[in-house]
Formats: structure tokens, sequence, C-alpha cells
């Protein structure tokens, strides 16, 4: 065996080692279901913090760390997508906090393409939600496994065996308890363990911002202590077992099963035992296929796919990061990677790991991590960097938009930083950018899943860019896509217009409502028009 082959053998076995110690995961979930709170007491139970968060903090509690935008401070919400890295006996834990509001659901939608898990979040009281029913269509479409945390067992909610069975009729995934808790929800006692019999009792800390104090006690105990709940749980637990509800990893990891644990976030109830499930069930990194469909391995040379980028999160410097998923090889930083856009090296001088607004410098990176590439001007959600031989990944898809409004800069002298502000949120994919010869680049489209979005735009614009926006809504509601041919038709028809998306080029007709879009297509039936995609499967007709 010559020297090279020994050295890659070594390098390929280290990557593949590195590779098995990672775990990528996600949280979704409806908003005020707690996601950016359990995100804060993972970080506490790991000891990445000391004291955790909460979204609206009172008293001494402060607020979450991931949520480091003004913006998201003031108005209690998770607007951008944070980036947890994790360390937690022996294993590193990338956890990709994302938007709960569905008006800023296409960020998880990208987010949910750099994670081999995700977390389901759900209120105990409320169960399974719209925007997590959405979400979790994204994961069965690309075959997610899915850990199931049922939250805010301390507050009054529903039956426990009610929540399972919606689980399972509602969206037909088999739900495998992990545990089961101890007094209805509101009256919160403690966790049995259904591997080991275990019982769990716990205490709450003052205000719920450190771990809360955990005591195991035996069966005999535990009966004598909490009488009537304890046997109403062990009657539900024989039936579990009667019904045969028991972890099966094998459909676990196909998506047809969840594991499901009980707990209470913002009391740090039941989070310990969810990090635990994460690392011992949750896939390690593995091969992802290339636009070719050519899997490539973990061991191969670096590749990685940016998912998301991100403008100004340091005020002192406006840079702009890119969040990358490493998809294989070994990264060390300062080396020259290919963009496989263009061809063109790009350096990676300026590496960080990031947590919340904290930022450390990271050396190196293996499969399934997330590094954040600063100054990365020439790189844009989708795109695909690489060392050695070529390669390419599928891009990210666009979603479906149903709001539009033509924005305009409120100071005609301040039109630079205008194009600056709106190209950089385009690339953002904060909004996309529609423009036509029609409408001239001072007046851009812009278009949205959700009009809050909208708000971040004027909000950034001003405070970033200084350079003030004012939006002026379209009445367009429907965007399909179109070519060249039926673009001219099309524009001249009654409630439609045709624009181009600066991002990719592609032409977008924009149609009034789906009323209107059904007579166009009854009697123009020749026209291009094609669904766009929403929620990562085809628009609904």
């Amino acid at each position: 065996m010559s020297v090279d082959t020994a050295g890659a053998t070594r390098h390929g076995a280290e990557v593949a080692e590195e590779a098995r110690r990672r775990r990528t995961f996600a949280v979704i979930s409806h908003p005020d279901a707690g996601k950016s709170t359990l995100t804060e007491a993972l970080a506490l139970h790991s000891s990445a913090i000391t004291s955790a968060g909460a979204v609206h903090g009172k008293g001494d509690r402060k607020g979450v760390t991931s949520d480091w935008m003004e913006m998201e401070q003031d108005r209690g919400i998770s607007i951008t997508s944070a980036a947890l890295r994790i360390d937690y006996e022996g294993r590193v834990l990338n956890l990709l906090d994302t938007p709960g509001h569905a008006d800023f659901s296409e960020d998880t939608y990208r987010v949910l393409s750099a994670v081999d898990c995700a977390v389901m979040l759900l209120d105990s009281a409320k169960g399974l939600e719209p925007q997590t029913l959405k979400l979790f269509d994204v994961c069965r479409a690309r075959r997610m496994p899915v850990i199931t945390f049922v939250n805010k067992w301390d507050r009054p909610g529903r039956e426990p065996l009610e929540l399972l069975d919606e689980i399972e009729q509602r969206i037909g995934l088999r739900p495998t308890p992990l545990n089961w808790p101890v007094g209805i929800a509101g009256d919160f006692r403690g966790l049995i363990d259904r591997d080991t019999g275990e019982y769990t009792k716990m205490t709450r800390t003052p205000g719920g911002a450190t771990k809360a104090i955990e005591e195991t006690v035996d069966a005999d105990r535990a009966a004598e202590l909490e009488g009537e709940a304890w046997e109403q749980a062990q009657e539900e637990l024989e039936l579990l077992e009667a019904l045969g509800a028991d972890f099966d990893s094998e459909s676990f990891l196909a998506g047809k099963s969840s594991p499901v644990l009980f707990g209470a976030a913002l009391t740090n109830f039941g989070v310990g035992r969810l990090l635990e499930a994460v690392v011992g069930l949750a896939p390690a990194p593995a091969a992802k296929d290339d636009v070719n469909e050519r899997p490539r391995p973990v061991e191969a040379p670096f590749s990685g796919q940016v998912f998301k980028m991100q403008a100004n999160m340091d005020k002192n410097h406006r840079d702009r990061m890119a969040f990358v998923r490493v998809s294989s090889g070994r990264f060390d930083r300062g080396m020259v990677l290919t963009h496989a856009a263009t061809g063109r090296p790009f350096a990676t001088k300026y590496t960080q790991a990031v947590f919340g607004a904290d930022r450390s410098t990271i050396d190196t990176a293996f499969p399934g991590d997330v590094i954040a590439l600063v100054n990365a001007q020439a790189l844009k959600v989708g795109d695909t960097l690489y060392d050695g031989p070529k390669v390419e990944f599928p891009p990210i898809p666009s979603f479906a938009p149903e709001h539009f409004v033509v924005a305009r800069a409120v100071d005609a002298g301040k039109y630079k930083q205008f194009q600056k502000g709106i190209a950089q949120l385009d690339a953002e994919g904060v909004v996309q950018v529609l423009t036509s010869d029609v409408r001239g680049e001072q007046a851009p489209v812009l278009a949205a899943v959700g009009p809050l979005q909208f708000d971040v735009v004027k909000h950034r614009m001003e405070q970033e860019f200084r350079s003030p926006v004012e939006v002026s809504p379209l009445e367009y509601s429907v965007a399909r896509r179109t070519d060249e041919e039926s673009a001219p038709t099309l524009h001249g028809l009654s409630g439609a217009e045709v624009l181009r998306r600066r991002s990719d080029g592609e032409l977008l007709v924009l149609v009034h409502n789906k009323w209107r879009l059904r007579v166009i297509e009854r009697d123009h039936p020749s026209l291009f028009m094609e669904p766009l995609l929403a929620g990562g499967v085809v628009e609904d007709e």
C-alpha cells in the first residue's frame, strides 16, 4: 500500500468515526408550543449554557440565547434560524432551531434539508396544530425520522392516551412512548421510564432557569408518595403493553413510528431524557445523493451545501454569513474550496460556530456539522462547495408565495442603499424579489409565504441599510411558473401579471386568485402554468 493510499485510508476512517459521533436535528412545532424554550433547555442540560432563558423573559430569567435579533426579542417570536453546536457525552449535537411562526416557514423548510432527524414538539393542551402538521408533511416527504416531545405537562392539558391516539389517527405515525407521566397535565409529579421501570420524581427549581432536581424512587416508595396518580399511570402502562406500543428502531428510521417523551421545557422536566433519546436513537450522517442521484459517501473529500444566508449578525462589521451543512469529508479552516455554481475558488479563512448571537472560530468540521462562512458574498442558498472531484447537490427549492407587495425607497436619495438591501434580503431568502421591464428596478415586487416577512423587510431596511421602505399590497394570491412562449399572452390577460424572479431567473405569473386562475386555464389550455412547491410537496390545485 502506497503512502498516499494509506493516508487516504486513515483520513477516511477518521471522517467515518467523526460522522458516527454526530447527530444533526431540528425542532419543529406550531408557534407558542415552546420550541425556543426547549432549545434553551437542551443547551442547559448539555452544559452549553448555565442558565436557561424563556422567550418572554420574566424576573431574573433572561431571554433565549437563540433569539438574538432585536425584532425577535421585542415580539417574543423566532424569526431567524439558529445553529447551536452542543457537545454531550462524547457526541456532537448540531441543533438547528427554526422559526415556529407560519409566516417564516420557508426558512424552516430550508433548515429541514440540512438535518437527519426532527423533534416534533406538541403542546399538551393543543396536540397537533396546523403548522406542526405542515412541517411534519415535509419530514414525511423526506422520510425523516421524528421524535415526539409532548411539552407543557406542568400546565393543564389533555389525556396522554388521547394525544397518542391523535398522532396515529391524524398523521399515521405510530407512537411508541419511551416514558410516561405520573400525574395529569398540570399536576406533573415525575416520569416512569418504560424500558427500566424506573421512576424519576422531579422538583422544580426557582424560575425553572436551572436543571430540575431529580430523584430516583423505587416502585413501593413511588406508590406511597403518588397514590392514585401512580395507580393510574400503571394502568395506562399496562394498556400500552397490551397494544404493543414499544419502540422499534427500523420503523422509526423509516419514518413510520415515533418515540414519544413527556416533559416541560420551561421548568426543565424531562429534557435530559429527550437529549438521551436524540443521542441514542437519531441517525448519524449518511451518504447524500448529488444532482445525478449518486450517493456521496461521508468519507469522500469535503463537500457541503449552503442552506441559509444571514447578514449583519455582527452590527460592528455588517457581514454576510453562509450556513453550510457538511455532507462529506473533513473541513479545515483555510481550505480553498470550489464553488460548484461558478467553478471559482472560495477561500475559508474566517469560519465560525454560531450559538445564537455568540460566535467562536471553528478550525475543523465533519459530516453533520454546521459551519458559518463569514463574508460569503458570492454564495446563495442551495450552493454547493467541494474539494477534490466535482460534486453538486440538488438545489433547495423556493416555495409558493401567497402575499405580494411593491417596495419603494422612502428617500429617493438613498436608492443605492435600497438596492443593496433588497438584493441582500433576496439572497438570504427573507423574501423573493420579482421584477419586470414595466415596473423597473426602483419598484420591485416582494413575494412572501406570510405577511410578517414584510415587517422583517421594513425593519431591516431601516435599521441595517438606513433606507426606510414603503410597501403597497398587490391583489395577487397565486403564483405559477411559466415560460418565455406563454409569458406575453399571460401578461396581457386581466387579473394576471408576469415577472421574473431575480434569484434564479424563473418567470412567474401572478394571478388574483384561484378562481381567476381556473378561468385562464380553461380559456387558454395551451399556456404553460406549472404549480410551485408548497411545504415540500406540489401545491394543491
